[in-house]
């Protein structure tokens, strides 16, 4: 499946889950790993996200007197820790530890938001600019959680055709498992 689309828009669209069933296993591999690699990358903004709005909470508490460590001081505790608290409700799947290949950036919205100069600007960002900052990154969260849904529904509706042929056709598993 050649396609010059974003991998979001692919796996969405209709037609890519449509016939599964009369696929070759290869194709079904190929989609599969589509998935799998769209879901890498989506699990790497959110954790890219979420250290963001963990540093961005961090710096809400410390000017409101409720730390008082510098944000400097306490950056180790707070990527560590990692206090904020995803609502998505999305199964947690292996975590990679590797930098997936992701796009160059663009002009996505999670391109703006992971933006480079985020640390730095923090401290000298208005209080009015941190209440921004923190509604867009929710909002770009947000939107990051429901393309990783729609990647692991179609990855999940993939995975049980593979299982399908294994257990009803008799595939060869080593064939099913060989690619991904």
């Amino acid at each position: 499946m050649t396609d010059n689309r974003r991998r979001v828009d692919q796996i969405q669209d209709p037609g890519f889950l449509t016939g599964i069933d009369a696929l070759p296993i290869d194709e079904l591999r190929s989609r599969r790993a589509l998935c799998d690699d769209l879901d890498v990358e989506l699990s790497y903004y959110r954790r890219m996200l979420h250290g963001r709005m963990d540093l961005l909470a961090f710096e809400m508490r410390r000017r409101a007197g409720e730390e008082e460590q510098t944000l400097l001081e306490a950056l180790p505790r707070i990527l560590s820790e990692g206090a904020y608290i995803s609502t998505s409700g999305l199964p947690e799947r292996a975590v990679s530890v590797h930098v997936p290949d992701i796009p160059s950036p663009g002009r996505r919205l999670v391109d703006h938001a992971l933006e480079g100069s985020f640390l730095a600007r923090l401290p000298s960002m208005s209080d009015d600019d941190l209440r921004e900052t923190q509604a867009f990154l929710a909002e770009v969260e947000t939107s990051v959680s429901q393309e990783r849904r729609i990647a692991h529904t179609a990855l999940d509706r993939l995975q049980e055709e593979l299982t399908r042929r294994y257990r009803d056709d008799g595939a060869d598993p080593g064939e099913l498992l060989a690619g991904g």
